[in-house]
Formats: C-alpha cells, structure tokens, sequence
C-alpha cells in the first residue's frame, strides 16, 4: 500500500504546484486538501463520489483545494498521509472510517497524529441514547465509541446517521473528519461544516453562482467555446465536473447582490444563445433524466420501453426523476430480440429477418404501445458487431403519429460503463425528441 501512496502523493504535489500558478482566486484564500478513506476504493469497487461533491460546494465558500487522494483505512496509512496533507493546506477533509467497528480507525488516527484526545461528549451520548430509544448506560460499547469528540476543537452533528463530524482544531491547521456515507455527509457540509468553516476560517458564505449543465460537449470543447464567444472576466470563479459525457459548469461571483446575479443571467442568456442545444439544465438540481420526463410531462404524454441491449438501465435512471410515475407507462427487458419479440406478443410470421433490423424495432415498438397504451414508445436493440470491432446498439422512439426517430450509438468499454454511456445518449435522444414542437 505504501509505495501506491507514495506514488498519489508526488502526483498531488506536482498537481498542487500547478494549481497555484493557474487561475483562480487570490493565493490568500484558505487552501485545504482531502483525504477519501476506504480500501474498495483502492481496490476498484466503488468510485470516489466524495471529491467532486465537497470541491463543488466548497468552492464558492472561496475555499482552494490543492489535492485529493485516497488511502487505505489503517493507522499507518491514514498518518502518512496526514503528514503530507497539513504540510500543504491549513484545512484537511478526511472522509470515512467513523463507523462502530474495530476497522473503523479515522478517529484514532488523527487524534495520534494531532495530539489531540477524544472523549465521550454528554450531549453525543444522549443524543445516539435517544435515537436507539434506550438510556446511556444501555448502549452498546461499539455506539459509545462514536461518542467520542476532541477535546481541542467541536463536533459536527449528524441529521442521518451516528457518527457525528470531528474537528481537530491544532492552531494553525485543522483536520475535520466526516462520515462516508454520502446521505449522511452532504447534508453534514451542507449545515454543519460550512457554517464552522465560515467562523473558523473567516471564508464567506456562497455568494451567488449559475449551474449550466451539458451534453453531448466535452469540457475542453464548452471551455474553447467560451474563450471564443463568451470571454469571462477575472472575478467569476470557474469550476467543471464530468461525469458520463455529463458536463456541469459552475460560475460563481463571491457577494449574492442585484448586479452579481443580473451579470450571471446575462452570461446564462449568452450561454443559451451559443450552446443551447447542448444544455439541459441551468441549475445544480435538475438531472438529464429529470429533464426529459419534464418535456415528455409537459406534453402530457406518457412512455414504455423495451430495452436488450441497454438491460433495464434507461428504465431505471428515468424511474428515479421526478414525476416519473406520471408518465411511465411500462417496461420490458430481455436479454435478446427473439425473447422481446415473445414477451411483446409479435408474431412469428410478423417478424422480419435479422438483416432488417429497423423494421424489428418498429413492430416492436408499435407492440410495446399498444401492451400499455403509451403516447410514445422506446426500443433499445441488442448489440451487434460492426465494421473495425465497433460495437452499436439501434435505438428507436415512436412519437403518437407514428413517426419514429432513430440513431445509431456506440456500446464501448465495461459492461457498467457502456451502460452508463449509452443510458445516457439515449435519455438526452428523448429529450430532444420531446422537446421538439
């Protein structure tokens, strides 16, 4: 493990140095670093959601972070890389390992690492006593040990969970761990930590900022756009996250006042005006999936879906946007065209040969309508091989007359990414169809 860290700490030094000489606020503002715990992060099997989420909130707070990296949860680890982290930020965000088990060893190291002890807080213990329905003296031994605070600092309460924030105030640096779980973490930022970093470090509540969220754009491409169209000026603050061909841009003005937030709906208007087609959204709230069950509600419509070679993913991400029990009428997922054509109800003689594949995908859509009695209907086709080992997936949307739209989408990479990508290349297609006059 060590010579892994090792290695991520270079990379985050060097990373540091270059984020310094770039753009930015002034080199005053608070620098701070984050530190993820957890080896099946290390090992693959989750992937850190922690980063992009504390950067984005932290950064209209005037917050600078200069590096993130991931260690094993282990005493040894956990120290090493608290060594590296205050020795270039005066904040340190440490994520994870405050649960109830032995392997749980955030608390402890830091606090070996700081100097700093921990006790039982009163408050803690009558909190977790109240929340479990059970008096102090009855809690289990493994709950009494998420008690336990700094002496040389506070605590941060938690809305969700047991394991409450630790502060680790050393003078001139701070180390703040927080639990892992994201549902117990983000509403911790959000109404714990950035009030205490506000107090603690002087830095401002977030002024006001604009959310532009794209598709279908890469970063470097929406960023070579606005340096040619949409110059910026010096004093908003530009950050970008990615995430399955999903782009959001957060422009952000340090002071929440009349001019800031008419100068961020000028830049919004220019934005629209320049990339519209490739925007969704305009705020931090409104998924891509959110946005296409909006259109399709705003026609007062409703969809089913026949999905192979997507595996129920399209259904799945539309059936967690709001107001998707409105206008969702059914779905069908099989794991091959003929076992589609079965559960639909096409018959045998109906069916064209394999070499006409969009005439399959249109009685199937045109079955997959009338088994619901939707407005529109989708059909994802299976996978086939194409020319150079390409692979491609057919997809068809059936509009109320009868018109189909259709497209071609490549199906790369693992099984859970192609998923994610063609997921999403399909639901931006039904918004663009929905949206359509």
């Amino acid at each position: 493990m060590m010579h892994r860290l090792s290695l991520s700490l270079l990379a985050l030094g060097l990373a540091a140095l270059a984020f310094r000489a770039g753009r930015g606020w002034a080199d005053e503002h608070t620098r701070y670093m984050i530190m993820v715990t957890g080896g099946e992060l290390l090992s693959g099997a989750l992937p850190d959601g922690h980063t992009p989420f504390l950067t984005r909130t932290l950064r209209p707070l005037g917050l600078r972070c200069v590096g993130s990296m991931i260690v094993d949860d282990n005493l040894e680890d956990i120290r090493s890389a608290l060594g590296y982290a205050t020795q270039h930020a005066e904040l340190v965000i440490v994520t994870g390992g405050l649960g109830p088990t032995d392997n749980d060893v955030t608390c402890e190291a830091i606090a070996g690492f700081t100097g700093i002890a921990v006790e039982e807080n009163p408050e803690v213990l009558e909190a977790i006593a109240r929340r479990f329905r059970t008096t102090v003296e009855g809690l289990r031994g493994n709950l009494r040990r998420q008690t336990r605070v700094p002496v040389g600092g506070t605590y941060l309460k938690n809305s969700s969970g047991t394991a409450v924030g630790l502060v680790f105030d050393c003078a001139k640096r701070v180390v703040v761990a927080l639990p892992g779980p994201p549902r117990e973490l983000q509403p911790m930022v959000l109404n714990q930590l950035m009030p205490y970093l506000s107090r603690r470090f002087g830095t401002h509540l977030p002024g006001c900022s604009l959310t532009v969220r794209f598709i279908g754009l890469g970063q470097s491409a929406i960023d070579q756009a606005m340096k040619d169209h949409l110059p910026l000026s010096d004093e908003i603050a530009l950050s970008s996250q990615f995430d399955a061909s999903r782009v959001d841009f957060t422009f952000t003005l340090p002071d929440d006042n009349r001019e800031n937030r008419a100068k961020l709906e000028d830049l919004k208007m220019r934005l629209l005006e320049r990339l519209g087609d490739n925007i969704y959204a305009t705020d931090d709230r409104t998924s891509l999936e959110d946005s296409a069950v909006a259109a399709l509600a705003a026609r007062g419509a409703t969809l089913s879906l026949a999905e192979v070679a997507s595996g129920g993913a399209v259904t799945a991400a539309l059936c967690r946007a709001e107001g998707a029990d409105s206008v969702l009428a059914g779905a069908y997922v099989a794991a091959n065209a003929e076992t589609m054509r079965r559960l639909l109800g096409v018959s045998e003689d109906r069916w064209p040969e394999p070499s006409e594949s969009a005439k399959r995908l249109e009685l199937l859509a045109e079955a997959c309508a009338r088994a619901t009695g939707s407005q529109w209907a989708a059909v994802v086709g299976p996978v086939r091989n194409g020319a150079g080992g390409r692979r491609d997936a057919d997809v068809l949307l059936r509009g109320p007359d009868g018109r189909v739209a259709a497209a071609e989408l490549a199906v790369s990479g693992s099984a859970a990414a192609s998923h994610q990508r063609l997921t999403t290349q399909i639901v931006d297609l039904f918004r663009r169809q929905f949206q359509l006059k």
